[in-house]
């Protein structure tokens, strides 16, 4: 059992877990109070059980640092907030321990590797111009889904070598893998059962396909054509399918959509880039620090231990808050301001910390960088037109909606 700190009835029943905190955008000042507090707090009750919050970015960095005592592995329930046990149970490579995640993980890893993101880059670049040259002028649209989710899901295509006619459903299948919520709500857990096994079963017919074809540079051939991976069973499969998806649509998207929102807010900034492009690579890890694509990554203690001098026992779930860890003002002074200026942005968490650090982090920071070269390029503003609309759950952090309009400058 855990023991509970001792602070004040509302703290100690502080669940930052809870839908609403992120449906409503209001998350910053119960983050706040644990920062300030309880850097390191214990919530008893909660939908998804008991657990413990970490949200100083040392504390993070420590526990990431020490993956033999702090699991990711799926036996202990993975890698979110929610304890994903039972048929919907899926070994992943991130929801992995040493020596299977190395091996599994290094399959993958070529894909983005250096040489591969100066290679996509062109490609990436053409369909985010020939994308913006079709957005209207004067007139609201919807961020999120005509720009968004459409450039995000193009690069996972290519990625997969995915049917292009069917790439939508890529978003589809993002979108249900990475709803923590309905995966423990009994009315609609099934539902999101039967669309990830629609996904394994679409890419099980492409993985028959590229398996026998000769190797190529797509994820699937990588994957079928490996030691590692070549031989796994359908639920490894499927999560693996589920990591992949969405990590490569979810962090860069809500990046491409908290961006927008987050030149909305500090014009300032935007006006800088536009006098001075060359600030643009300086901006990309700083946009991506304000807006944590990912708030949460979730460990198991393997053995009795202790965080920050505070007991945590064998077994106890350990969340780290990387949206707080991105809002600790020793470490960002001013922390909620968009400052493209900020010496230190690269220290942020949203990819993570460690050997579980985000695989494709180079490519989603390339695939922003290039949408504000060429936004910058063509001298806009991207107004915010009404109310955001948030993704209504505490691991992917992000917009169902952005009204926006474009003016010249």
């Amino acid at each position: 059992m855990a023991t509970q700190l001792q602070h004040d009835d509302s703290l100690a029943l502080l669940d930052v877990s809870r839908m609403e905190i992120w449906r409503d955008d209001a998350w910053r000042a119960p983050f706040q109070r644990l920062l300030t507090e309880a850097p390191v707090h214990y919530c008893a009750d909660s939908i998804f059980g008991p657990y413990w919050s970490i949200t100083r970015h040392a504390d993070i960095m420590a526990v990431e640092a020490h993956p033999e005592i702090f699991s990711s592995s799926y036996e202990y329930g993975g890698i979110t907030i929610a304890d994903i046990l039972g048929d919907m149970n899926l070994p992943q490579f991130i929801a992995m321990d040493r020596p299977k995640h190395t091996g599994q993980r290094r399959v993958v890893s070529p894909a983005f590797g250096p040489a591969e993101i100066t290679r996509m880059a062109a490609s990436i670049r053409q369909r985010t111009t020939e994308l913006l040259d079709t957005l209207p002028f004067g007139k609201e649209f919807d961020w999120v889904d005509t720009v968004s989710v459409e450039l995000t899901t193009g690069m996972l295509a290519i990625l997969f070598d995915f049917p292009w006619q069917d790439r939508r459903l890529l978003t589809l299948w993002s979108d249900w893998g990475g709803d923590i919520e309905a995966a423990v709500d009994p009315v609609r857990a099934p539902i999101r059962h039967q669309h990830l096994l629609d996904m394994t079963e679409y890419f099980d017919r492409l993985f028959a396909e590229r398996k026998a074809r000769a190797p190529t540079g797509d994820l699937i051939s990588m994957m079928v054509h490996s030691d590692a991976m070549g031989d796994m069973k359908f639920k490894e499969r499927t999560g693996n399918l589920i990591l992949l998806i969405v990590g490569g649509n979810d962090t860069t998207r809500n990046s491409m959509s908290g961006s927008i929102h987050a030149f909305h807010q500090y014009p300032d900034q935007w006006d800088k880039l536009l006098a001075d492009p060359s600030l643009i690579p300086a901006a990309v890890p700083e946009a991506i620090r304000w807006q944590t694509p990912l708030s949460h990554m979730r460990r198991t203690a393997n053995q009795d231990t202790e965080i920050a001098g505070t007991p945590i026992a064998k077994g106890e779930k350990v969340v780290l808050w990387y949206i707080a860890a991105n809002r600790e003002e020793s470490v960002f002074p001013g922390a909620e301001r968009l400052d493209i200026s900020r010496a230190n942005a690269r220290r942020h968490l949203s990819f993570g910390f460690g050997i579980h650090r985000c695989v494709g982090a180079r490519l989603a920071e390339l695939q922003l960088q290039i949408l504000f070269e060429e936004m910058v390029a063509r001298k806009w503003r991207v107004r915010v037109t009404g109310e955001p609309a948030y993704v209504p759950q505490s691991f992917v952090h992000g917009y169902t909606r952005l009204p926006v309009m474009i003016d010249r400058s």
